[in-house]
């Protein structure tokens, strides 16, 4: 099938969404198919620039800036980027072309617009890959209230919604959820487990055996650090853990929240703490491969369901798993279910410290929750499976 992908974000950028999209769109060149990536880039000096990349297809759009940005001028360079895309589509070379299904990733929420009209000119189906169910995570998170601004949004993701053929959400949980605020379109809602392809190299740049935390048992967070993740309580479970001398702590990423974190730790002279700014994708696996424990972190006032990008990579790097986050989490069924870590739901600071413990002392049972991590990574999560359901969502086998 010849496809055409879009997304607010792709590699180059190092966040989840950029990666996830371009191991994709590699598994659909892999699988046989043609991918077109169709992608805003702000910094670019002309309309637009074709690519390229490991094989992959990808249109780069001059548009205006979504990331790193304030809130009131993301929400309006968001509304604005589909007639960006469809500006830098029509002005490129491929303006004539034809495709054979449309795929679209959501955060962001405006791109139903775009999809609307290609669905129509082209007589395709669109698939939406719903990540996030925005507005109603950053109401629980408190940095929007339910008022005019969140039903403008409500009828935006609802519209976006009503556009898809098909909606893959990350887990069950979410099915019922998407299926009411969907319930005005004749969208298939079906879930898309997320996706990580395993990596061809495992050798990093970045030796912790030259840091502060050489010789000791690693406690990793590797990802966004923002709002969304609630990462105060990994902050405080370092500092439980202060008196420990065989326990280190390495944070790794951006995100609103970094610098506030950063201030912690020296506040409180946090000394088996190491923060890393974001580093390339390639250097990732050979980073996990010294660390001993994987580290999530999730709002605890969230209502929604989420399997974030790190668990997937955490897994594949034979990581244990430790986890605190919002009570009644379809992650929490998995954890526990599997055998991969341990997870915590309620606001108990100790008793997240009395699981870190655990792991800290127990060699032998970090060993058994990685192997197990290993396999439910290989049958659950691998980007085959979610090219092989999205393909079929389109109509073809």
């Amino acid at each position: 099938m010849r496809l055409l992908i879009l997304v607010d974000t792709y590699v180059p950028a190092r966040i989840s969404a950029a990666l996830q999209m371009h191991d994709l769109a590699l598994e659909f060149v892999r699988q046989g198919h043609r991918p077109t990536a169709v992608v805003p880039a702000p910094d670019l000096d002309r309309a637009w620039i074709i690519e390229d990349l490991d094989g992959v297809e990808v249109l780069r759009v001059k548009a205006l800036r979504t990331k790193d940005v304030g809130h009131v001028r993301r929400a309006l360079a968001e509304l604005l980027l589909p007639l960006f895309l469809l500006r830098g589509l029509s002005n490129s070379p491929l303006a004539g072309e034809s495709w054979d299904g449309v795929v679209w990733y959501s955060p962001t929420i405006f791109l139903g617009p775009m999809v609307r009209l290609l669905k129509r000119r082209l007589g395709i189906k669109g698939y939406l890959i719903l990540r996030d169910l925005f507005p109603d995570w950053a109401v629980d998170a408190g940095i929007l209230r339910r008022g005019l601004v969140y039903r403008f949004f409500k009828r935006i993701e609802r519209y976006q919604y009503g556009v898809a053929d098909v909606i893959g959400v990350q887990t069950p949980g979410n099915v019922p959820l998407v299926k009411t605020m969907a319930a005005r379109g004749n969208a298939r809602i079906e879930v898309l487990n997320n996706w990580l392809s395993e990596p061809s190299v495992r050798r990093s740049s970045i030796s912790l055996a030259a840091t502060a935390l050489a010789g000791k048992t690693i406690f990793v967070y590797a990802g966004n650090m923002g709002v969304a993740q609630g990462m105060d309580y990994l902050l405080q479970l370092a500092f439980e853990l202060r008196d420990r001398r065989d326990v280190g702590f390495l944070f790794v990423g951006r995100g609103t929240e970094a610098v506030r974190l950063r201030e912690y730790s020296a506040l409180h002279e946090l000394r088996h703490v190491l923060f890393m700014g974001e580093i390339d994708s390639n250097e990732i696996p050979g980073l996990l491969a010294q660390c001993h424990v994987g580290m999530i972190a999730l709002d605890p006032r969230h209502t929604t369901h989420n399997i974030p990008g790190k668990f997937l990579a955490y897994l594949r790097a034979g990581l244990p798993v430790l986890a605190r986050i919002n009570a009644g989490n379809d992650l929490e069924q998995v954890i526990h279910a599997e055998g991969v870590g341990y997870v915590c739901t309620d606001a108990s600071e100790e008793a997240l410290c009395q699981m870190a413990e655990k792991l800290l002392n127990t060699p032998r049972l970090r060993e058994q929750m990685a192997s197990r991590g290993r396999a439910l990574a290989a049958r659950e999560y691998s980007s085959s499976g979610a090219v092989q359901k999205i393909i079929s969502g389109l109509g073809k086998s």
